[in-house]
């Protein structure tokens, strides 16, 4: 998955900021509102809430709902796409912490257990 930005400049250039309705994330992904609901029933992405009660979805949400997409469209069962995408997301912010680290000189240490 592509990075997540680190420093806006404006709420659009935030990868986090919710700027997309229920209906512009459906269409820009090409499924349906039911499908977005179900993503958020399997606890894959939560969207904001406007005040009056709409569901928002952000640039990074909606990448992430395409990669469950794509699982769904090759045959996966929803639920596992679902899991499929928090283990990849989880790997990805894994060793993108890993590489800040080595870039300060540091290594990880591994894990030690009592």
């Amino acid at each position: 998955m592509p990075p997540r930005s680190t420093r806006p400049i404006t709420p659009l250039d935030d990868d986090d900021y919710p700027a997309y309705t229920m209906g512009r994330a459906a269409e820009m992904l090409g499924t349906t509102p039911a499908f977005l609901r179900t993503l958020g029933e399997h606890r894959l992405i939560t969207p904001l809430r406007s005040e009056g009660g709409h569901r928002r979805y952000s640039r990074y949400q909606l990448r992430i709902a395409a990669r469950a997409r794509e699982l769904v469209d090759r045959g996966t069962p929803i639920e596992a796409a679902c899991r499929i995408v928090i283990l990849e997301d989880q790997l990805e912010e894994a060793r993108r912490i890993n590489e800040q680290l080595r870039a300060q000189g540091g290594e990880p240490q591994p894990k030690t257990t009592s």
